[in-house]
């Protein structure tokens, strides 16, 4: 199992588990704080959006094309910022930290 490190909306701090290979957007998603993921994985809405903590931003491929270009228009882009549809979890994301992105 993997251990994930969530920031929801409101400062709180979730511990969560996942399974390596499950998408991160998956594992967000199934709770009452997580992300709405409303185009269900397509990278189409950004409402999946997150903030990867710096030091774990490596630890994933850059950013493709179509990514990029839904994020940079966003008013909360920084960064760590990553939709979460694209981010497949493995082993090495054991303690993975990141917040979840205001609502836009």
């Amino acid at each position: 199992m993997i251990t994930i490190n969530v920031t929801d909306r409101d400062g709180q701090l979730h511990q969560v588990q996942a399974h390596p290979n499950d998408k991160l957007m998956e594992v967000l998603r199934e709770f009452d704080w997580g992300v709405a993921a409303i185009c269900g994985g397509m990278c189409s809405c950004a409402t999946c959006h997150v903030w990867v903590a710096e030091a774990w931003g490596d630890k994933f491929p850059a950013r493709e094309m179509d990514e990029e270009e839904l994020l940079e228009f966003l008013d909360g882009f920084k960064p760590g910022s990553r939709l979460s549809c694209q981010l497949e979890l493995r082993d090495q994301h054991d303690g993975l930290v990141l917040e979840l992105a205001p609502d836009e």
